[in-house]
């Protein structure tokens, strides 16, 4: 299908987001549009046709590959029934790089999203477990959707390690003790440190992955890549940059691995995103400290840009935090 196609089969006139640009004579497009109320993202190839399907894990259509409902479950059950059902086929499923399956064979790479439910009063509220989500490709991209154009630009992946499908958390007695000092830096991490001071300070730790700005090619050439971050597996943080000359702007201190890093005597790592939540709120009747959420719906105490952000350990989800310098928040 070619876009206007796709928006003639959804039924709408233009998508809610769209970065499909075009080129040359006659015009091609390539990119991606997402359709937010289907719940659905639509990517185009060099031809500008389409050649790959998002699907939401919480707001998009449920897709049956047989008997096997992948969107919006228990990613451990969806698991089994697609081993299940592949092995019936005599079809390979193989781990993807997030370390959920892939079948090849059908075009379907799963991944997974944090579960969203309501509060008594109507607002959204986020569950201690993660659904399936998936990406649905053409046969040109099966061999490895989610590093295929254009798939990987809206992923924004440079380099990174792949998930062989285990979530390991480190006991609380085995994480270092961290020191937050707000809007200046958490542990030996300082905000203003370009990314070789950040890796110093860890001892010297290369980044098992970055991720940055891959521009599309405008004018005469493509535009330089830009760092916006280095994780680093074993201190179990983040570095998050801006600024064409990087530097650091925040810290997220993975909840897996992370070290521990306590507000008000309320541990902030590892624990569940509810617990975590809960402690907060009775912090703010108690100690009349001021609450506020971003733009992602992470919690956090006022002023401070610190919010309190969710991390996947297998079916379920525990808590992670991300120590921001003034004003990056709402730059990122």
């Amino acid at each position: 299908m070619s876009a206007s196609e796709v928006e003639d089969a959804l039924g709408r006139e233009r998508p809610d987001v769209s970065t499909v640009h075009g080129w040359g004579e006659p015009v091609v497009r390539m990119g991606w549009q997402e359709y937010l109320e289907e719940g659905v993202a639509a990517f185009y190839g060099q031809d500008g046709r389409l050649v790959a399907v998002a699907v939401g894990g919480l707001g998009g259509p449920q897709v049956r590959a047989g008997d096997v409902e992948l969107i919006g479950r228990v990613p451990s059950e969806v698991r089994a029934d697609v081993l299940r059902l592949a092995g019936g086929q005599r079809v390979a499923v193989r781990t993807n790089g997030d370390g959920d399956p892939e079948v090849a064979a059908w075009g379907v790479s799963l991944g997974t999203v944090q579960e969203l439910g309501r509060t008594p009063e109507g607002w959204a509220q986020r569950r201690d477990r993660m659904v399936t989500d998936a990406l649905l490709v053409a046969a040109e991209l099966a061999d490895d959707p989610r590093a295929a154009e254009p798939v990987v630009r809206r992923r924004g992946v440079r380099d990174e390690d792949r998930n062989p499908g285990v979530w390991p958390v480190v006991l609380d007695f085995e994480r270092p003790i961290w020191e937050w000092t707000p809007l200046e830096g958490v542990g030996p991490l300082r905000f203003g440190m370009g990314p070789e001071q950040v890796s110093a300070a860890l001892g010297g730790e290369v980044p098992a992955a970055r991720r940055g700005r891959l521009p599309w090619t405008v004018g005469r050439g493509p535009r330089q890549w830009c760092l916006e971050e280095d994780r680093f597996d074993h201190a179990g943080v983040s570095a998050h940059y801006w600024g064409d000359v990087p530097t650091l702007a925040a810290v997220t201190v993975h909840g897996r691995t992370g070290p521990q890093v306590a507000f008000h005597g309320i541990d902030l790592i590892g624990r569940q995103g509810s617990a975590i939540d809960a402690a907060l709120l009775q912090l703010a009747e108690i100690d009349e400290i001021g609450l506020r959420l971003n733009c992602a719906g992470d919690l956090g105490p006022d002023e401070l840009n610190m919010y309190v952000r969710a991390t996947r350990a297998g079916d379920a989800v525990i808590s992670e935090a991300r120590f921001c310098t003034a004003g990056w928040e709402e730059h990122g």
